[in-house]
C-alpha cells in the first residue's frame, strides 16, 4: 500500500533507538524525510546510519535533550531548514525509572512530567504553524499501554502518560481540520527498553533471572510474544498518512491483545 508521504518532511523525537527509531525507519522506507533525534550524538549518529540503509526518503539526526525548550526548538528549525517545512511530528520519549511509589522522590515526579508530558507541549507548540501550512499535518503521540492498564513496578508511567492522552485528545478538536492528532499505546515490544524493564524486575527480586522475567512479560499476551518493532512503526507511518485521514483523536493499543481493559 502507499501511503502517498514521499517527499513528505517528519521529525521523530526520541528516535535514536527503540519504538521512535522504528517509526523513523517506517516513514523513511515510505519515503519521508526524517529527523531523527536523540541526547547521546554517537548513539544518533549510529541509528541514522542504520535507519538510511533503506530509506527512500533523506534521513539526518539532530541531538538535543526533549526537556531543554531550547534543543526543541532546534530541533523543528532543523526539519524546515534541511526539507523546507514540516508535515509530521512524532512525538516520543524515553521510560521514567521503574520504581515502586513509596520509593519514588519529588523530584522523579516532576522529571517524570518534564519529560513525557512538556516534551509533547513544547514540540507541538514549535510545530503548528509548519504544520498548518500546505494543507496540514499529522502528530502522532507514543505513549504506552499502561495509559489503559497499570504495569506493576510502574508507577510514573501508569500516572503520568496518561497526561499525554488527554492533551492528544484535546489538540484533535483545536487543531482540526487542518492537523490531526493520534497516540499509539505499544506494550511490550522487542526493544531495548523492555531488556531494562525485565533485568530491573530481576534486580528488584520479582524474578529468580531474566529467562523467567521474559516468560513473565509474555505470558499475558494472546499473541504468545513480544511485538516486532518495525510493525509498531508502520502503524505510525500509516496514521501519518492521508490513508488515515478521517481518524483524528483515536488513541490505538499495539500490545498483542495483552490488555484486559473494554475501554
Amino acid at each position: 500500500m502507499d501511503l502517498g508521504i514521499s517527499g513528505n518532511s517528519a521529525i521523530v523525537a526520541a528516535s535514536s533507538s527503540g519504538l521512535g527509531k522504528a517509526a523513523a525507519t517506517a516513514l523513511a522506507e515510505e519515503g519521508a524525510n526524517v529527523v531523527m533525534n536523540g541526547r547521546d550524538e554517537e548513539r544518533l549518529d549510529a541509528a541514522v546510519a542504520d535507519v538510511r540503509e533503506d530509506a527512500s526518503g533523506e534521513v539526518v539526526g539532530q541531538p538535543g535533550d526533549l526537556t531543554e525548550a531550547d534543543d526543541v526548538e532546534a530541533l523543528v528549525e532543523r526539519a524546515v531548514d534541511e526539507f523546507g517545512g514540516l508535515d509530521h511530528l512524532v512525538t516520543n520519549a524515553g521510560g521514567p525509572p521503574s520504581k515502586p511509589f513509596l520509593e519514588t522522590t519529588d523530584e522523579e515526579w516532576y522529571d517524570a512530567y518534564d519529560l513525557l508530558v512538556m516534551s509533547v507541549v513544547r514540540l507541538v507548540r514549535e510545530s503548528v504553524d509548519h504544520l498548518r501550512a500546505d494543507g496540514g499535518g499529522t502528530v502522532v503521540c507514543s505513549t504506552s499501554h499502561s495509559v489503559k492498564e497499570a504495569i506493576d513496578g510502574l508507577v510514573l508511567s501508569n500516572s503520568v502518560r496518561m497526561s499525554v492522552i488527554g492533551l492528544e485528545k484535546t489538540l484533535s478538536r483545536e487543531l482540526a481540520p487542518e492537523i490531526r492528532c493520534n497516540a499509539v499505546m505499544p506494550g511490550a515490544h522487542e526493544t531495548d527498553r523492555m531488556e531494562y524493564l525485565i533485568q530491573t524486575s530481576v534486580d528488584q527480586g520479582q524474578h529468580e533471572d531474566y529467562d523467567e522475567g521474559y516468560d513473565a512479560w509474555t505470558e499475558g499476551i494472546p499473541q504468545g510474544r513480544l511485538g516486532p518493532t518495525d510493525e509498531f512503526g508502520d502503524i505510525v507511518a500509516f496514521l501519518s498518512s492521508e490513508r488515515s485521514s478521517f481518524i483524528n483523536g483515536e488513541a490505538v493499543m499495539v500490545d498483542g491483545g495483552d490488555a484486559r481493559s473494554n475501554l
